[in-house]
């Protein structure tokens, strides 16, 4: 063999092999850009996945500050009642007193429940008393206890009597 036949052979193989490398480059590029992607799709599921941890945390904490906060309220309603059967019995001084709770309570989110003259609602009130009605609706004739709400819950339900 000549001299040019070898150095033609040797360019040959030279280019053969740097193909066979490129391709094999190209080849390892693909697969770590895929192994990129997937690791980038965890990572944004994860992120997701936090946040919405976060968020779900956020949403459990307000809401047990709120049913305790609920409870304690609750457990003011009987001194709210005391005040305000003793103000409506002509009582001198309790009424500052009954005003600046039941004022704080509602700050906090208390509702004192009007439902006086409005249809029966036995989610809100407890009939304790009726009179027969004409046969329409049944409403709420005379409230006996008030019934309070607290942030869009009923607290404690109202003892009303009915007419209907």
């Amino acid at each position: 063999m000549s001299d040019e036949v070898i150095a033609e052979e040797s360019v040959v193989d030279a280019e053969v092999l740097a193909a066979d490398e490129s391709a094999a480059v190209e080849h390892d590029i693909d697969a770590l850009l895929a192994e990129r992607d997937e690791y980038k799709d965890i990572a944004l599921r994860l992120q997701a996945d936090f946040e919405n941890y976060r968020k779900r945390v956020a949403q459990q904490s307000t809401d047990d500050v709120d049913r305790a906060t609920g409870k304690i309220a609750e457990a003011l309603l009987p001194v709210l009642d005391a005040c305000e059967a003793a103000f409506t019995h002509g009582v001198d001084g309790v009424e500052p007193i009954w005003s600046a709770l039941i004022g704080t309570l509602q700050k906090q989110g208390l509702v004192a429940m009007d439902l006086l003259n409005t249809v029966f609602d036995p989610a809100k009130a407890e009939a304790v008393m009726t009179e027969p009605g004409d046969g329409g609706e049944t409403v709420v004739v005379e409230v006996l206890r008030t019934g309070y709400e607290w942030k869009g819950r009923v607290l404690r339900a109202a003892m009303v009597k009915v007419k209907g």
